[in-house]
């Protein structure tokens, strides 16, 4: 009989380890059922907040590949609206619920894909089901918001609460639709995946769009009234709202691997080796958003959910199940973002994360252009940089600027990535032409000023 696979998610890390599976094995040798307990596979969340706004007009465009594609294409038993409730190790079966056909299924397995994604951090206040209320997971929270939006009458104002990444893209994204947006941060900056010195930049650009910040700010409630939501309530009064949108970030969805007895790391995530097996368990593999990984940088398991992330170890997880070899060598974070026009670039460590690592070091921001200065187009972008002391390696950065800017950051993360020093990346060959750069690109101005900076802190 051929061996089973069953794989727990549909999204990115789970389909992606189905479909490797199966292009080194075929059904007489392995077949594969995939449960996943929403209504679409393999889609970009990270798109959700470009369809809300309009700049991505139809919710088919984010989707990579339809459940009829694994069917068709990969011979995959795709069962959608299927809601795994348990796994038993002992007797190699999940269970699962069929949320649309109703009753319970049970399916054995030989290997397990455990890819269950994150699951968003909610607070007791809320769970509410006051109508009005949102989150932005899947397609379907996108869905369920763009109808409450487009009814009538229109709902006129905003709060977005939370300002990570999926905060601030839906904040714009609403500004974007023509409502009134009060951002409500519990911090004392929005974009805390960057040094406070840069997300004041992200937070002066959102406040020019109209965005209204409040930082420092607890929410402690919502008030309703007839179902439907009305206000948010914080330490400073309520804030009237008729959408709420919650972007208060995620948490590995671990509640059936700690069930099952799978071992859970420090970071929250599903512990796995670099195969991406679940260490101590045989036939079981994680991958995604669900897992803790290494960081090269800090050396330390991190939680840092990101398709990319989900995708390559998705990638390495199938791979090895259809009997191949491959590895997932760790992240160090890099991730992207804008607001309106303005872009955000971060990859290492942050100074914070950099004192939590142990590590001396110096940290120094320098202000160029994104072209050459007499170039039409040419605006200012703010390179900050952290090294090492006294060795000089590059342990993080940060960009923050207008076209251009953000995917300069990957020219940082290669560096960071291979172990680079400052001053070795002053002598980098980077492209220059006047549309494109300055002759002096801005990540060399802020290498030569880290080599200066860590030249003072030696004398």
């Amino acid at each position: 009989m051929a061996e089973r696979l069953i794989v727990v998610g549909g999204d990115a890390a789970g389909m992606a380890a189905a479909s490797q599976a199966r292009r080194r094995r075929d059904r007489d040798d392995l077949s594969i059922v995939a449960f996943e307990q929403g209504h679409f596979t393999s889609y970009s969340a990270c798109g959700i907040p470009y369809w809300i706004s309009g700049v991505v007009p139809d919710r088919d465009q984010l989707i990579a590949r339809d459940p009829g594609t694994f069917r068709e294409s990969f011979d995959i038993d795709v069962r959608l609206c299927h809601e795994v409730t348990g796994i038993d190790l002992d007797r190699r079966e999940v269970v699962a619920r069929d949320l649309a056909g109703g009753g319970e299924v049970r399916e054995g397995f030989d290997t397990l894909m455990y890819a269950t994604g994150a699951v968003p951090v909610k607070p007791a206040w809320a769970r509410t089901d006051a109508a009005g209320v949102f989150g932005v997971q899947t397609l379907d929270d996108g869905a369920a918001l763009l109808d409450w939006l487009e009814q009538e009458p229109r709902p006129r104002r905003a709060v977005v609460i939370g300002g990570g990444y999926i905060g601030v893209e839906m904040a714009e994204a609403l500004i974007q639709r023509g409502l009134t947006v009060d951002l409500v941060e519990q911090s004392d900056q929005p974009m805390s995946t960057v040094d406070g010195d840069m997300g004041e930049l992200v937070a002066d650009s959102m406040r020019e769009v109209g965005i209204h910040i409040r930082t420092g700010l607890t929410v402690t409630g919502l008030e309703e009234r007839d179902g439907r939501v009305t206000a948010v309530v914080t330490a400073e009064g309520p804030m009237p709202a008729d959408v709420v949108v919650l972007g208060l970030g995620v948490r590995p969805n671990t509640a059936l691997a700690e069930a099952a007895g799978l071992p859970v790391g420090p970071s929250g995530g599903v512990r796995t080796d670099r195969r991406m097996r679940v260490p101590g368990v045989p036939g079981v593999w994680a991958a995604g958003d669900c897992v803790e990984t290494l960081h090269r940088v800090s050396g330390l398991p991190v939680h840092i959910p990101l398709g990319t992330h989900a995708n390559k170890q998705g990638r390495v997880a199938g791979i090895n199940i259809g009997g191949g070899y491959a590895t997932f060598p760790g992240v160090i974070g890099t991730a992207v973002t804008k607001v309106c026009d303005l872009e955000v670039g971060r990859t290492g460590l942050r100074e914070r994360d950099a004192v939590a690592a142990g590590f001396e070091f110096v940290s120094v921001v320098a202000e160029s252009t994104n072209r050459a200065g007499y170039y039409p187009g040419a605006r200012k972008m703010t390179v900050k940089l952290i090294a090492e002391r006294p060795s000089g390696r590059l342990l993080g950065a940060q960009i923050v600027g207008w076209s251009e800017a953000a995917k300069r950051i990957d020219t940082l993360a290669v560096a960071l990535w291979n172990g680079m020093t400052v001053d070795d990346m002053t002598a980098l060959d980077l492209g220059y032409a006047p549309p494109y750069a300055p002759v002096w690109d801005p990540v060399l101005i802020a290498a030569r000023k880290a080599v200066d900076a860590l030249a003072g802190a030696g004398r």
